[in-house]
């Protein structure tokens, strides 16, 4: 079996994470129930996929990548974070701050003014 890259890991991680908290969606919509459906999913979506060719793979992985930069994976759609102005990155309220610094998990988010949210976002 070949070694997965980093890539490949985390898209694994992140459709799992979907799949086991009930977020992880086929095409037409219908939840996957079975763990063996989520791991051809994530496998698929990851590019590492044995019924696909390298080329398919490699676009696969690509493909995935990009969609997940722009916030379209399963769990941002379950969640609608697609209409949240923090994960568009066009709004700067303390608000659409505060709800990007929650999504990243930054500790002391609450307390923090909107300049501090800002300093902290960046890194």
């Amino acid at each position: 079996m070949a070694k997965q890259s980093k890539a490949q890991k985390d898209t694994m991680e992140r459709v799992m994470h979907e799949f086991k908290h009930g977020e992880l969606a086929m095409r037409g919509g219908r939840k996957v129930k079975s763990r063996r459906q989520a791991v051809a999913i994530g496998l698929r979506e990851a590019g590492a996929s044995k019924f696909a060719s390298k080329t398919d793979n490699e676009r696969s992985l690509r493909r995935t990548k990009r969609k997940e930069r722009q916030g379209e994976t399963a769990r941002a759609a379950t969640e609608g974070r697609r209409n949240d102005p923090a994960a568009q990155g066009g709004s700067d309220t303390r608000a659409a701050l505060y709800a990007e610094a929650k999504r990243r998990n930054i500790p002391g988010r609450s307390r923090m003014s909107r300049k501090e949210l800002e300093r902290a976002l960046r890194r």
